[in-house]
């Protein structure tokens, strides 16, 4: 008796835990199809791939990380990660959201053959307010996010994708070329 017990506790204590986990994406979507910059690319995007939180941090050498899904028409249809290193002017740590959009089939594709890197970098982010530029394969641009309901993004299509970010927290200065460097795996 103790063993079918022990099994289905064990049962729905990790489904507890995948809808807490499904639960952290389906709050970053809604906080991006809320926001009045990134809400329309939702009805004309090929896909996008979501990261509920990634993390940055450095002093002087930097590093960020961070898990996503990636969805075609809505669909989850696999996973991704997203991993950066720098070298150069830096200092503190930060959260923040991030979604790619991609425009049609071959940006999919593109992103999703297996590796994919993205540009150069740089910005100042404060708690929860952010103003930064890029420049890369993500293209040129600057813009300010005041909350979490205001995304910072790149303007339009770049290349066949559009990246969005919403600061979440924490304080760093950084002036440094990075690149975000991307893994994908099929679900």
């Amino acid at each position: 008796m103790k063993r079918p017990l022990v099994f289905l506790s064990g049962l729905m204590l990790m489904l507890g835990f995948a809808f807490a986990h499904a639960d952290e994406y389906s709050d970053t979507i809604a906080l991006f199809k809320n926001s009045t910059e990134s809400a329309a690319f939702f009805n004309s995007s090929y896909g996008y791939a979501v990261f509920p939180t990634i993390g940055k941090g450095g002093l002087v050498v930097g590093a960020a990380h961070g898990n996503g899904h990636v969805y075609r028409h809505g669909r989850y249809v696999g996973d991704t990660s997203m991993t950066q290193l720098s070298v150069g002017a830096q200092a503190g740590g930060q959260a923040y959201s991030q979604i790619i959009f991609f425009e049609n089939e071959a940006a999919f594709n593109e992103f999703t053959k297996g590796s994919f890197e993205f540009g150069a970098d740089a910005n100042a982010v404060a708690i929860t307010a952010a103003a930064g530029a890029t420049a890369g394969t993500t293209g040129a641009s600057a813009g300010a996010s005041a909350t979490k309901r205001d995304a910072k993004n790149v303007g339009t299509y770049y290349k066949g994708m559009a990246v969005f970010t919403i600061v979440k927290g924490g304080a760093m200065y950084q002036a440094v070329l990075a690149g975000q460097k991307f893994s994908y795996t099929p679900r």
